[in-house]
């Protein structure tokens, strides 16, 4: 049984693996494809690349849930399955898109289909044990980071050809992926664990009252908004800030984000699994907030290029709070909820990738348009510096309940 799930945890970690550094390759190239179709400066090409993610974020708040719920009634693969190929489908349109409307479009497309972290994360859910859970939830991270090692590296070397070269590599990657993952990748959920479909808890609304049913996790699921908000000033903000700051080319920004994921796989895909047995899920999320919080305050003030270097190692150390807080929600649910609750928690970042993109680029262009009152590029940084402390409050004000 052991060895079986150790090696279901190879597959999927592959399959995510993959999947990232799809992602990544075309992150670098974003604000300069924008400026292309736009004919607009850095400034105004955040805003777009904002709302562009929360277009993707809107869908996917839309349809995590019916994906989350059939993944709980027909099983993890073939959910899986159809959201990597529909990824590889809308790169391949995004390459051709003649015009920023069209990027639209197909950010949408991705955000119906864009259900393979929400599937991976139940996956993970139905092969783990409580005692090995915070760690297997750790390999999501580790897979980002090893992702973002190798993707926004190719990216940037790719920029240099062209800003549409990244995504025609990107579909080539995610067409794989589906390949590998038709071909290896084993079913999670046994038969006698599968659920009724029900479209009253597959909708968005539904999947939020999932996180009002259980006691005690309402306001960890706070903290968790907070945290996913935050991260946005480096998520949606990273390649516009540094372009504005400090004058980076694709390459730069690639690199940049290489050692973001070798930092972040280093973190959740080895520290953790000495960390978390040590210090436990609670100190675990506390000790991480405060080293998330740290790393956006240097951001906000840095003033060469080689801060942003330094300044990710306390950033991204801060990962160890994620899994942990992550853990601690799902040790409140039914294992034939997991994937409910894996689509409730991507609806929760769904909505607030609604929100967060356009707040952290819209306030990175206020102030740094040509009539901006004060000129500070870092001030998404400051307020995503905020958001985590008071995360923390959140979840210490949760657990020292539960403890009551």
């Amino acid at each position: 049984m052991a060895s079986g799930r150790k090696a279901a945890m190879g597959f999927i970690f592959v399959t995510l693996l993959i999947d990232v550094i799809g992602w990544g390759i075309i992150i670098p190239v974003i604000p300069n494809l924008i400026k292309e179709m736009t004919g607009s400066d850095t400034s105004h090409a955040a805003e777009y690349g904002g709302w562009l993610t929360g277009a993707f974020a809107g869908m996917q708040l839309l349809c995590a849930p019916l994906v989350g719920n059939l993944s709980d009634r027909y099983g993890r693969r073939p959910i899986l399955l159809i959201s990597l190929f529909g990824f590889g489908v809308d790169y391949l349109f995004l390459s051709f898109a003649p015009t920023i409307g069209w990027l639209f479009v197909g950010r949408i497309v991705a955000g119906v289909t864009g259900a393979s972290f929400t599937t991976a994360a139940a996956y993970i859910a139905d092969i783990s044990t409580k005692e090995t859970r915070a760690q297997n939830f750790g390999m999501i991270g580790a897979a980002f980071g090893l992702g973002f090692i190798i993707g926004p590296g190719i990216g940037g070397l790719l920029g240099q050809f062209g800003p549409r070269i990244p995504f025609i590599a990107a579909a080539i990657l995610c067409f794989l992926n589906w390949l590998w993952g038709y071909f290896v990748l084993p079913e999670s959920l046994a038969p006698e664990n599968r659920r009724k479909f029900e479209w009253k808890r597959a909708n968005p609304f539904g999947a939020f009252k999932l996180l009002l049913r259980y006691k005690g996790i309402g306001e960890l699921v706070i903290s968790l908004i907070l945290v996913y908000i935050a991260a946005h000033a480096v998520q949606s903000n990273w390649s516009f800030f540094t372009i504005e700051r400090f004058n980076w080319s694709p390459g730069i920004i690639g690199a940049s984000l290489a050692v973001v994921g070798l930092l972040v796989s280093a973190v959740q895909g080895g520290l953790i699994r000495y960390t978390n047995p040590r210090l436990g899920n609670e100190k675990s999320v506390y000790i991480g907030l405060a080293l998330y919080a740290l790393g956006m305050f240097l951001f906000a003030i840095a003033i060469r290029g080689w801060m942003m270097f330094a300044f990710l190692v306390p950033y991204c150390l801060g990962g160890i709070s994620g899994p942990a807080l992550q853990a601690i929600i799902s040790g409140h649910v039914p294992p034939n909820e997991q994937g409910e609750l894996q689509g409730a928690l991507t609806s929760l970042m769904s909505a607030t990738s609604i929100i967060g993109p356009p707040l952290m680029t819209g306030l990175f262009a206020y102030f740094t348009h040509g009539s901006a009152p004060v000129y500070f590029p870092g001030v998404s940084f400051l307020l995503a510096g905020l958001l985590m402390l008071a995360s923390a409050l959140f979840a210490y004000h949760a657990l020292k309940n539960e403890k009551k």
